[in-house]
């Protein structure tokens, strides 16, 4: 048996891999940051772990005139910058051929018959099928010129058996609001069938994520007290350590609520709580993710003070480098109420889950960027080990980290060696790097091969989307009832404002010290 940092030698098995057709990937937004920093740097590592088809081709759609040369140095760059696997001189030159890039304005007619004339001839000449996936990189007042071109040009065909496919990727944010949300949905859901569309978050396609399925669903220790009986509470936190830096024109519409809660946190929460699915079929995954949705407590009238706080860092210092409070940021407006900071006390009001408090937290400006669900177990009876009072065991705790450090861990309560009947609470822990030496693909890998196979479990179906953001809006409704001026504040480098602390310590809790 190797020990916990020996690197264990695992090949993937041939069926944990669904094979994928030859495929057309054409990226709205292609001269931006994404696709230089994240998409064109997720393609290049699937090629390089061999999981691409041996055709494929990738356009690049963007405003910026540039030739295909052009294009293939920007993201050349990108790659070097920040691809997972280090730039290998061959690979890429065979890599670039497959590389092209059209000029173009979204709600520009003429943009959507250059780019099918493009598709086809790149097609041909690289004996393509004519599989094509459109990833919307683009913000989302874009999205019905970009489905009505698509429609219109006739590069997106009806779903049918055996002919060529079209698929969308829908990035987020979908929607500010339900209202929002279920106009994008509506805009898509013309052009596309549900069967097509894949809104992306890239949370889900976290190696850690994926893992909690896993960690749930295939140890047996675990499922008999995954429950009210034996869960005290559960908390999921998402920590950045930066401010709001250049985005600040997106994060003064958005605000932490929209930005985080909505689609990553809820996520967490829905992987946490939900049923065992009978099947990893992706409808049967997301039905019993659904069903978590369904069953979140509404947070309305008075409840919203009480379940949720909000608040803006100060000024103050993070890694050693200053920080202006948030309304002195540039582009931030100097009376804006926008937050920085969400705290949500949350139930999932089932069997399953009664009187669990799910307390979830995301803020800019924090110590640490990291991100993590811990798991607290109920306390033991107040007897033999945890017999004093004033000294209580601290609770087994069962955490997982999705960043950094990716991996979990068990607290647990040993005795402490000598003499004395000492005990001290000790952590058995499993971090990915450790025991399989090398580093876990990049989410975006993960979700773009989903999305070439046609498997749709870690994307939000329609419902989903709708359902997290019905849930949020009546917070956002609940919100601007109260009529604030001003948010609380917390200077920045610190865990955030001191009435997050009260909302947990009045449960007679403790955030976690991250």
């Amino acid at each position: 048996m190797s020990s916990p940092t020996t690197p264990v030698d695992i090949k993937p098995l041939p069926e944990a891999i669904t094979p994928v057709e030859a495929c057309t990937l054409v990226i709205f937004g292609g001269s931006g940051d994404l696709a230089r920093r994240r998409l064109i740097p997720a393609v290049y590592n699937l090629l390089l772990d061999g999981l691409l088809p041996d055709k494929y081709a990738v356009i690049g759609l963007g405003r910026k005139p540039m030739t295909d040369a052009e294009f293939r140095n920007l993201v050349r760059e990108g790659v070097i910058a920040h691809s997972r696997q280090a730039l290998v001189e061959d690979t890429w030159q065979a890599f670039e051929r497959h590389l092209f890039y059209i000029q173009g304005e979204n709600e520009d007619a003429q943009t959507y018959s250059a780019l099918r004339a493009k598709a086809e001839q790149i097609e041909q000449t690289m004996q393509l099928p004519g599989n094509r996936i459109f990833y919307l990189s683009i913000p989302p007042s874009s999205f019905a010129s970009v489905c009505e071109g698509l429609a219109k040009s006739g590069l997106a065909t009806p779903p049918a058996g055996s002919a060529p496919y079209s698929r969308i990727i829908v990035e987020k944010p979908v929607g500010r609001d339900l209202a929002s949300a279920q106009q994008i949905n509506e805009v898509t859901g013309k052009v596309f069938d549900e069967s097509q569309i894949f809104r992306i978050d890239h949370y889900l396609g976290k190696e850690t994520v994926q893992n909690l399925m896993v960690v749930r669903f295939a140890n047996s220790i675990f499922e008999p007290i995954w429950n009210h009986k034996y869960i005290d509470h559960v908390q999921i936190t998402v920590s950045e350590a930066e401010g709001v830096g250049t985005r600040a024109s997106y994060y003064e519409e958005a605000g932490a609520l929209r930005d985080m809660i909505q689609n990553h946190l809820l996520q967490l929460l829905c992987l946490v709580a939900m049923e065992p699915p009978y099947s990893l079929d992706p409808n049967v995954v997301r039905n019993a993710k659904m069903e978590v949705l369904r069953c979140l407590r509404p947070i309305v009238g008075k409840d919203v003070e009480q379940y949720t706080v909000r608040a803006q860092y100060a000024q103050g210092t993070a890694h050693g480098q200053p920080v202006p409070g948030y309304r002195r940021e540039k582009g931030v407006s100097p009376d804006s109420i926008t937050e920085t900071y969400v705290a949500v006390k949350a139930f999932v009001e089932n069997w399953r889950w009664s009187g669990v408090p799910f307390y979830l937290r995301t803020g800019k400006a924090l110590p640490k960027r990291a991100s993590e669900v811990a798991v607290q177990f109920k306390d033991i009876p107040q007897i033999l080990f945890n017999a004093n009072p004033a000294n209580p065991q601290p609770a087994n705790v069962l955490t997982l980290r999705i960043q950094p450090d990716e991996g979990l861990s068990l607290r647990i309560i040993s005795r402490v060696p000598g003499t004395r009947a000492q005990t001290h609470p000790v952590e058995m822990d499993f971090q990915y790097s450790d025991v399989f030496g090398c580093p876990s693909p990049e989410a975006y890998e993960r979700l773009l091969l989903d999305v070439m196979a046609g498997d749709a479990s870690r994307f939000m179906r329609r419902d989903a989307v709708e359902a997290s953001w019905d849930w949020v809006t009546k917070i956002l409704d609940g919100w601007a009832q109260q009529k604030l001026r001003w948010l609380p504040e917390y200077s920045a480098g610190t865990w955030g404002p001191v009435e997050g602390e009260r909302m947990i310590q009045n449960d007679g809790r403790a955030w976690r010290i991250l």
